[in-house]
């Protein structure tokens, strides 16, 4: 991933109503040193984060990062983002976008420990190409999760369903999965409920009725599932969310992983058994997902 430009924030009071938030950002050299060693994002993994699809200079679904962002930081108890400020800091960071794709992260992080708090920046970068997964789709393996759907509720502060700068666990289940034969993977609940992948959300077609895991068993509620079931009502398809088990997947008609920057991945085998796989309309699913969403 090519870094192209960072803005670090001085995070401004929730409450803060000024119309002009430009001199709260400051341009950083993105490949200089601008962190504290004890800043707890990189000591401790402590702190959330939202990563935006960037096309032709447009941020996809801002808002929907932005209401995930401040859902995260009351999860994890950050102070309240300014959605304003990081408005604005996400509009100054896509100006700097050039045609084609790329993506924009916010992060927010406790700060430092027995210092100033909180910490907050925004990177640009170039994003990967992702023209195979969308053309081609990806193999999956299911991987437990290590918990039941009953956790979130059982133990709020595990954070489930909060973007957490943690995501060792995420790229462990990647490798996992790789070394099983598959390109990506499925977390499933220790009771056997589908949850999402690593980076993703799941998204399963049955007939003309397309289902996707219910946030409320701890998992993220996916801006980019939110804006294709959005395309898909419009379509004349009816959505829904559902507590999924395991064998919902193996029988779907079709199955897709989503996510910001890759967009639609369709899959096509789960633990080696080969699913359908749809190549036309997956690639009618990605040409929405380019399109300028707001």
């Amino acid at each position: 991933m090519a870094w192209r430009h960072a803005l670090l924030l001085t995070p401004a009071a929730s409450d803060d109503l000024r119309d002009d938030f430009s001199d709260t950002f400051t341009d950083i050299d993105p490949a200089a040193p601008a962190l504290s060693v004890g800043e707890l994002s990189t000591q401790r993994g402590d702190g959330i984060f939202e990563s935006i699809g960037v096309i032709d200079a447009h941020p996809q679904e801002r808002e929907a990062h932005l209401e995930r962002l401040a859902y995260s930081a009351k999860l994890c108890d950050l102070p309240s983002p300014n959605v304003e400020q990081w408005r604005q800091a996400i509009t100054a960071a896509a100006a700097t976008c050039p045609a084609g794709e790329s993506v924009i992260k916010l992060i927010l992080s406790r700060g430092v420990e027995h210092g100033p708090a909180p910490t907050a920046w925004v990177t640009v970068a170039e994003a990967a190409d992702n023209r195979a997964a969308r053309e081609h789709g990806a193999r999956v393996a299911t991987l437990d999760r290590g918990y039941d759907s009953g956790a979130p509720v059982r133990a709020p502060w595990l954070l489930l369903g909060a973007k957490t700068l943690s995501y060792a666990t995420n790229m462990a289940a990647i490798r996992e999965a790789r070394r099983r034969g598959a390109d990506d993977a499925v977390f499933v609940s220790s009771d056997g409920l589908l949850l999402e992948g690593p980076t993703s959300s799941l998204v399963l077609r049955h007939g003309d009725r397309f289902v996707t895991p219910a946030p409320g068993v701890g998992i993220l509620h996916g801006t980019t599932q939110l804006s294709l079931f959005t395309w898909l009502e419009g379509q004349g398809y009816r959505t829904g969310y559902e507590q999924l088990p395991i064998d919902a997947l193996h029988e779907a008609d079709a199955a897709w992983l989503l996510s910001s920057v890759r967009l639609a991945a369709g899959i096509t085998a789960v633990d080696g058994e080969p699913l359908p796989y749809d190549q036309a309309f997956t690639a009618s699913v990605n040409a929405y997902l380019l399109s300028p969403r707001d």
